[in-house]
C-alpha cells in the first residue's frame, strides 16, 4: 500500500488541469512548503515552535489521559471484582453478571453524539470534568450494591457519565494538533487505557488486604476507593482540562493566532464560530466514510472489550490464585503500552496509519490462534495474551487518530468522531456475551469471536483506505469542484474535508 505522505500531493494537483481545465479550489501547499510556511508564520507571530509544542504538551496530554485513565479504570474493574467473589456475594445467577456488563453500553452507545455537541458547547474543561465527578460517584455507589438490580442501575448510569470521555477527548485533541503530529499524543492517550488495566491489576491485589475491613468484602473496596479517588480528581480536572485553541487563556494572542494559521494549512478553516445544529449533524451522515469508520472501531471493539473484560478471568483460569491473577493480569498491559507508543512514533515519522494498524491486527491474530490452538502449555497461552493485548490496544489508536483527523473542521470532526465511537461501542454487548462461564476453562467461543471480528476490521481497513484513494484520485482531478460549488455559503464554509483542496491521509 502506498504511503499518502502530504508532498506527494503538491505534484499531484499540478497535473491537474491536464485533465481538467476549470480547476476551482486552491489546493494545500506540499509538506514541505507547509513547514516553510509554518516557519514564516512562526517568525512573523514571534512563536517558538519548540517551546509552544511543549507547552501544549503539558497542558493538553496529561490532564486528558489522566481522566481516561480514570473512566477506563473505573469501566473495568468489575472484571478484578469477580475475581474475588462479587458474583458470589450478591448472588448473580447465570447470565447476570454479562447482563450488567452489556447495559452499560446502552446509554453509552446513545450518548455519544449528544454529549460532542455539549462538550462544543459547555467548553471542555466544564462538561468532561462535571461527567468525572458523576461517573467517580456512581463507582463508589458500586461499592453498595446488594443484588443484582442495584449492579445494573449502577452500570447504566456509569455508561450515561462516561458517554463522553472517550469520543471528547479524542475531538479535542485533534483539535489541537496537525495531522503529522498527531498519534503520539492518541496513541499515549488511548494507552492510558493499557496502564488502567495494569493499575486495575495491582490496587486489586494491594486491596485484598482490605477484605473484611469494616465489614465490607475486598471486592467492595476497589470500586469504593477507585470511585472516591475519581471523585477527588475531577475538582483538578476542572481547572486542567485544556479548551478549543481559540479559547485557551494560557496562550498569548500570538501564540493563538500562529496555531489557527498552522492548523489551517493542515486541514482547512476549522469553522470554530458556526454553531452546531441538526441540519449540519445530517450532512455528515450523507458521507460513506462516516458509516465505514463506525463500523471499523465496532470490529475493534469486540474483541479489545472481550480482553478488557475478560483477561482477568481467562488468567484465573492458567490455575493462578486470586491474588495471582491480579498480578499476572498487570504484564500485557504494560507491553501493550510499550507496543502501542513503539508504532505510534514510527507511524508519525512515516506520516502513516494503515499498514501499521493493519500489522497491529495481524499480531493479535496470532495471539488469538495460540490461545485457539493450544489448552495445555500455560507459557503459550499466557503469551497469547500478551500479543492480543499489544495487538488491538496499538491498533485501535491508529485507526481512530488516522480517521478522526481525517475529518476536518468542527462539525464533521465532532460529528464523525461521536458516531464512529457511538457506533463502534455496540460492538461491547457482542463482547460481554462472547465469554461465558459455561465456556471456560478455554472459552474457545469468545476467542474465535475476537478472531473473526479482528479479521473484519483489517477488511475494513482495507476498503477506507482504497476509497480514500480513489477520492483524493478524484480531487486531483478537479471532478469535486463542481460539487463543492454546488454548496450555500455555510455548507461551503463548514465543508472539512469535502473541499477539494483537503487530501486524505493513509
Amino acid at each position: 500500500m502506498s504511503s499518502n505522505n502530504i508532498s506527494e500531493t503538491g505534484s499531484s494537483f499540478e497535473d491537474r488541469g491536464k485533465e481538467e481545465p476549470t480547476v476551482l479550489q486552491t489546493p494545500l501547499p506540499t509538506l514541505e512548503e507547509q513547514k516553510a510556511k509554518i516557519d514564516q508564520l512562526a517568525e512573523d507571530y514571534g512563536v517558538n515552535q519548540k517551546k509552544l509544542m511543549l507547552k501544549l504538551d503539558l497542558h493538553i496530554v496529561p490532564a486528558i489521559c489522566l481522566l481516561y485513565l480514570l473512566a477506563f479504570l473505573d469501566r473495568v474493574n468489575i472484571s478484578n471484582a469477580s475475581v474475588y467473589g462479587m458474583s458470589e456475594d450478591i448472588n448473580l445467577k447465570g447470565n447476570q453478571y454479562n447482563i450488567a456488563l452489556t447495559v452499560f453500553f446502552v446509554p453509552y452507545i446513545l450518548s455519544e453524539i449528544p454529549s460532542n455537541f455539549l462538550l462544543k458547547k459547555l467548553n471542555p474543561h466544564v462538561w468532561l470534568s462535571g461527567c468525572m465527578v458523576l461517573f467517580g460517584a456512581v463507582t463508589l455507589a458500586q461499592g453498595f450494591v446488594k443484588n443484582f438490580a442495584g449492579l445494573v442501575v449502577c452500570r447504566v448510569f456509569l455508561g450515561m457519565c462516561e458517554a463522553g470521555m472517550f469520543p471528547g477527548c479524542f475531538y479535542l485533541l485533534s483539535m489541537w494538533y496537525r495531522r503529522e503530529e498527531a498519534q503520539r499524543r492518541y496513541s499515549f492517550f488511548f494507552s492510558s487505557t493499557c496502564l488502567a488495566g495494569g493499575f486495575s491489576g495491582l490496587i486489586a491485589a494491594g486491596i485484598w488486604n482490605l477484605n473484611g475491613s469494616r465489614g465490607l468484602e475486598g471486592w467492595r473496596w476497589i470500586f469504593i476507593i477507585e470511585g472516591a479517588i475519581t471523585v477527588l480528581c475531577s475538582g483538578l480536572m476542572f481547572f486542567c482540562i485544556s479548551d478549543f485553541p481559540e479559547d485557551a487563556k494560557y496562550l498569548s494572542d500570538n501564540e493563538r493566532a500562529f496555531l489557527k494559521d498552522k492548523l489551517a494549512l493542515d486541514s482547512g478553516d476549522s469553522s470554530h464560530d458556526v454553531p452546531l445544529d441538526a441540519k449540519s449533524v445530517g450532512r455528515v451522515f450523507k458521507e460513506w466514510k462516516v458509516w465505514v469508520v463506525g463500523l471499523m472501531y465496532f470490529f475493534y471493539i469486540v474483541p479489545s472489550y472481550g480482553y478488557a473484560y475478560f483477561a482477568a478471568t481467562i488468567v484465573k483460569s492458567l490455575d493462578y490464585s486470586p491474588i495471582q491473577t491480579q498480578f499476572h493480569s498487570v504484564p500485557p498491559w504494560v507491553a501493550a503500552f510499550g507496543f502501542s507508543m513503539g508504532l505510534a512514533f514510527i507511524s508519525d515519522k512515516t506520516r502513516h496509519r494503515a499498514a501499521y494498524a493493519i500489522f497491529s491486527s495481524l499480531v493479535a491474530i496470532a495471539g488469538f490462534i495460540m490461545l485457539l490452538a493450544n489448552h495445555t502449555n500455560i507459557k503459550v497461552r499466557y503469551g497469547g495474551l500478551f500479543l492480543i493485548a499489544c495487538g488491538l490496544y496499538s491498533a485501535m489508536p491508529l485507526i481512530i487518530c488516522w480517521t478522526s483527523m481525517n475529518f476536518a473542521g468542527h462539525h464533521r470532526r465532532s460529528v464523525g468522531t461521536g458516531w464512529q465511537i457511538g457506533f463502534g461501542n455496540i460492538g461491547g454487548i457482542i463482547a460481554t456475551f462472547s465469554f461465558l462461564s459455561t465456556d471456560s476453562p478455554y472459552y474457545t467461543k469468545g476467542l474465535a469471536i475476537g478472531l473473526a471480528f479482528t479479521v473484519c476490521a483489517i477488511i475494513t481497513i482495507i476498503g477506507y483506505e482504497l476509497g480514500i484513494m480513489y477520492e483524493n484520485k478524484q480531487k486531483r482531478l478537479g471532478h469535486m469542484d463542481e460539487r463543492y460549488e454546488k454548496m450555500s455559503e455555510v455548507e461551503k464554509k463548514v465543508a472539512g474535508d469535502l473541499k477539494p483542496s483537503f487530501i486524505y491521509q493513509y
